[in-house]
């Protein structure tokens, strides 16, 4: 049986650990004071500090011309944290870049940043998906002390959504199947991937997804990890499996490519980021 190995991956909360206190397990400050994270178009407004980056911290930075109403989303330390989104057209006050939250685009800050980051994200996209009641139509408000909403018609209560999504390195013998998607830079190839479909098991889910996306069976089906993964709200679970047969066949609506590789001779990766790569380095090499 596979041990599950620590995934101290960035979009985990693990990254940052017990010093950051979540917003539902406190009272809200009276002062909109601390650190602020600025998120525009899947990018954070930080500033320079030397050769990294740091947060704006102090009173709500000036120049943020229609950003959002601030929103508390909790305790790093003993500084507030505080999140607002700046439109996508909106330019960036002196002093201040953007930089992508997106590994794939080439993410520069550090971990405890990007997972801070991505928790501002899901936060947001919370927030502008849960505004009025699905069931009714009435308009929500906040549960006091939760991340959820109620609606004050109907009574219904509904939380963030997480959607859980499986990703699985296949092996057989020295050699692992990857894939690749159209439009990834060329020679970049990954991991199997997709989401839970309703009435399913994690451990069905890969062997679907498997045999969906590229046309063989596994066996052997072990869990490894998780990562928090905020594009927007997915959870990603992570298997490795063992190949049991059958000839790769791609399913061209998901997939531009998939291939055995041998385990010494590895094409291009994703980034350090995400669990896919995690998944490579510890069972794939």
């Amino acid at each position: 049986m596979t041990t599950p190995l620590t995934v101290n991956l960035p979009f985990n909360r693990d990254c940052i650990g017990a010093s950051f206190v979540p917003a539902k397990k406190g009272t809200k400050p009276p002062d909109r004071r601390g650190h602020w994270l600025i998120v525009q178009d899947q990018k954070l407004i930080v500033q320079p500090d030397g050769e990294g980056f740091r947060f704006p911290t102090g009173a709500r930075p000036a120049g943020l011309g229609g950003s959002s109403e601030p929103f508390w989303l909790g305790t790093l330390g003993q500084t507030e944290c505080w999140v607002v989104s700046l439109p996508r057209e909106a330019a960036v006050p002196d002093g201040y870049v953007r930089e992508t939250l997106v590994p794939m685009a080439g993410a520069r800050l550090p971990d405890d940043m990007l997972s801070l980051g991505g928790m501002a994200m899901q936060a947001l996209w919370w927030e502008t998906t849960s505004g009025f009641c699905p069931r009714c139509g009435d308009r929500t408000e906040r549960l006091e002390g939760e991340w959820g909403k109620r609606c004050p018609a109907c009574r219904y209560e509904h939380y963030p959504h997480l959607h859980p999504a499986i990703i699985v390195i296949v092996r057989d013998g020295d050699r692992v199947l990857l894939a690749r998607k159209a439009g990834w830079a060329p020679n970049r190839y990954a991991l199997v991937a997709g989401f839970v479909d309703n009435g399913e098991s994690l451990e069905s889910t890969v062997a679907r997804e498997v045999k969906e996306e590229v046309g063989v069976d596994v066996k052997d089906i072990r869990y490894v990890g998780s990562q928090n993964w905020p594009f927007p709200s997915q959870l990603m679970v992570g298997f490795v499996a063992t190949y049991a047969g059958g000839e790769i066949k791609v399913d061209p609506e998901e997939l531009e490519d998939a291939r055995w590789f041998p385990c010494s001779n590895l094409p291009g990766l994703p980034s350090r980021h995400s669990i896919s790569r995690f998944l490579i380095d510890n069972y794939g090499r």
